[in-house]
C-alpha cells in the first residue's frame, strides 16, 4: 500500500495551480508542474463570473513553457490531412509496441502462453479500470457543466488540496480494506474514489477537447503497449521494479518541491526540475504500469492456488493512478508543442 500513498497525490492535483496572490508569495504543491503558472484566485468579493473570465486564460497557459531554442520546430502530428495524422499516430503507436517488445520482452513466458485464469483476472481488471476512468470522465464533465470548476478555481487552493487528499485517500483505503464479498460497500467506496478524482481534475475541461482527446489516445497507446509487454514477458520478471520505482517517485516528488525552495534566479536548476517532473514522471509511471501488470498476474496465480483472494477492484485502482499521472503529463507535453507551432 505504500506505493499508493506515494503515487496518489500526483494524480490528484497535478493540473491545479494557484493564481498570484496580492500579499502572499505564490506556493505550490510538490506534485504540481514546475511551470510558474497559477490557477486559483484568492477568495474575495469579486463575482464568480469575473474570476472565471480572468482565470480561464491563465489556466489555458498553465501547460505552456517558453523555450526559444525550440521555436519554429514543425510538429508532424499537427500538420497534414486527417488521414495523414491518423497514419502518423498509428505509426507512432505501432513503432512503440514493436520497440518495447524487442527491448523489454526478449524472455517470454515459459508456459506457452497465458493460462485462462490469468487471462480472465487480467481482463476483469482492465474492465474495471476502463469503467473507473469512464466514471471519472462522465463525473468531471457533469461537474464542469454545473459550474463546479468555476467554484473550485475561486476557492482557497490549500483547502482544495487538503480536502481532495483526505477524500481521495479515505475512499481509496476504504476500498482496499473492504472485503470483495461486500459488494455494496466495496463499489460505493470505489465510485466515491473516482468521483473525488473527477472533482479535482474537472478544470482540465477548460482546455481544448482535441488536446485532451489526443492526450487520452497517447496515454492509452503507451499503457497498452507496456501492459502487453508485462503480460507476455517471463513470469515475475519485472516485479523487482517495485523498490526502484518508489525511489523514482520520491525523486519526482522532490523535483516538484524545487520551485518552493529555490530562488527564481536559479533558472537552469528549475528547468531541470521541471524536466524531471515531466519526463521522469512519464518514465516512472510507465514503469509502474509494467510492474502493476505483472503484479496482477502474480496475484491471479496466488488466487488460483488459494493463497490470496481475488480483488479486481483494488487492482484497477493502481492502473487508474498510472493512467491519470501519465495523462496529465501528456496534456502538458501536447500543450507545450501546440505553442511552438
Amino acid at each position: 500500500m505504500a506505493a499508493f500513498v506515494l503515487r496518489r497525490p500526483f494524480a490528484l492535483t497535478s493540473a491545479l495551480k494557484q493564481l498570484p496572490k496580492a500579499t502572499t508569495p505564490a506556493a505550490r504543491a510538490f506534485h504540481s508542474s514546475p511551470v510558474k503558472q497559477q490557477l486559483f484566485s484568492q477568495r474575495s468579493s469579486t463575482p464568480i463570473a469575473t474570476t472565471v473570465t480572468k482565470s480561464r486564460p491563465t489556466f489555458q497557459k498553465a501547460f505552456r513553457r517558453y523555450d526559444s531554442s525550440l521555436q519554429g520546430i514543425p510538429n508532424p502530428a499537427a500538420s497534414g490531412t486527417l488521414g495523414q495524422r491518423f497514419l502518423y499516430g498509428a505509426a507512432m503507436v505501432g513503432g512503440s509496441v514493436v520497440a518495447l517488445n524487442l527491448v523489454f520482452n526478449r524472455e517470454q513466458r515459459e508456459d506457452g502462453g497465458m493460462p485462462p485464469y490469468e487471462r480472465a483476472y487480467l481482463n476483469d481488471t482492465f474492465l474495471h479500470t476502463g469503467l473507473g476512468l469512464g466514471i471519472i470522465g462522465v463525473a468531471a464533465s457533469a461537474l464542469h457543466r454545473s459550474g463546479w470548476s468555476y467554484r473550485l478555481m475561486s476557492a482557497n487552493p490549500w483547502v482544495v488540496l487538503g480536502g481532495g487528499l483526505v477524500v481521495s485517500l479515505g475512499t481509496m483505503f476504504g476500498t482496499f480494506s473492504t472485503h470483495p464479498d461486500n459488494y455494496v460497500q466495496k463499489y460505493a467506496l470505489w465510485a466515491g474514489f473516482n468521483v473525488a478524482q473527477a472533482a479535482v481534475l474537472s478544470p482540465l475541461l477548460f482546455l481544448q477537447p482535441a488536446l485532451l482527446a489526443r492526450a487520452g489516445l497517447y496515454t492509452v497507446a503507451m499503457m497498452g503497449s507496456i501492459a502487453f509487454v508485462g503480460a507476455t514477458a517471463k513470469q515475475e520478471k519485472y516485479l523487482y521494479l517495485g523498490g526502484p520505482l518508489l525511489a523514482g517517485v520520491a525523486l519526482v516528488a522532490v523535483s516538484g518541491f524545487a520551485p518552493l525552495v529555490l530562488p527564481a534566479t536559479a533558472a537552469r536548476t528549475l528547468m531541470w526540475s521541471e524536466r524531471i517532473w515531466l519526463y521522469g514522471g512519464l518514465a516512472v509511471f510507465g514503469g509502474f504500469t509494467l510492474y502493476d501488470t505483472q503484479k496482477i498476474l502474480h496475484h491471479a496465480r496466488l488466487a488460483e492456488r488459494g493463497q490470496a483472494r481475488k480483488d479486481v477492484v483494488n487492482e484497477s485502482i493502481s492502473l487508474e493512478l498510472d493512467f491519470l499521472n501519465i495523462f496529465i503529463r501528456m496534456v502538458q507535453i501536447l500543450g507545450m508543442q501546440q505553442r511552438r507551432k
